[in-house]
């Protein structure tokens, strides 16, 4: 009973910048993702679309381990296979969600968010006003100590398995009546700085996701 009281709170705390019990916690196990719902494929690749106009509603435990599952998460357990493909399966591609109550690492593995600062940098994301607002903003950044197994082809590998990846973020939106839209117009000094990291990280792509803005 207290590890389904303490999941609460964390689950209705996660998007709330004030609440100093979220900022406290290494990591958010995120409920188990919903791998039967959603529409047909054809469907989905005839609503695919970007939006730059979103509401500042939160989105759900639930949506956002979905949306992270569908985007690049583990669908063979066994083979620690992913949903988006990548060069000499490498999995170099990691991401970052920018949240109102801090910056998270997903862990496609254990299912979780691991806390790596308490603090709100969605605006740093992006140079789009919007970007600020926007419930959630996916960081993919490629690990460089990985990649180097790509050999002379690691550029052009990194940036295809991040558009993989994006992709599968569309095709979900899509599905899942969400708003995206991904970004290469960022100043990737001020985030890797406002984000923490090291020489061996390289961001490739941001992509912006929430519900649509009510007109």
């Amino acid at each position: 009973m207290k590890k389904k009281i303490v999941f609460l709170i964390t689950a209705i705390a996660f998007l709330s910048p004030s609440n100093s019990y979220v900022q406290a916690q290494n990591s958010i196990n995120l409920p188990t993702p919903d791998m039967q719902g959603g529409k047909p494929l054809m469907q989905v690749l005839k609503m695919r679309e970007t939006n730059r106009e979103f509401s500042q509603k939160e989105l759900p435990l639930q949506v956002i381990s979905d949306l992270l599952w569908a985007a690049y998460g583990v669908n063979r357990p066994e083979t620690k296979g992913r949903t988006a493909p990548s060069a000499m399966n490498v999995q170099e591609i990691d991401i970052y969600v920018a949240s109102p109550s801090g910056l998270y690492l997903y862990d496609p593995f254990k299912n979780y968010l691991k806390l790596i600062a308490p603090k709100d940098i969605r605006e740093a994301t992006g140079n789009q006003p919007f970007v600020k607002d926007a419930p959630l903003n996916l960081i993919f950044v490629a690990d460089l100590s990985r990649a180097q197994k790509l050999g002379a082809n690691k550029e052009t590998d990194m940036a295809l398995d991040c558009g993989f990846i994006s992709q599968n973020v569309y095709l979900y939106c899509a599905s899942s009546g969400l708003s995206t839209v991904a970004r290469g117009w960022f100043d990737e000094k001020k985030l890797s700085h406002a984000m923490g990291l090291n020489s061996n990280q390289k961001i490739i792509l941001t992509q912006t996701v929430g519900y649509p803005k009510q007109k």
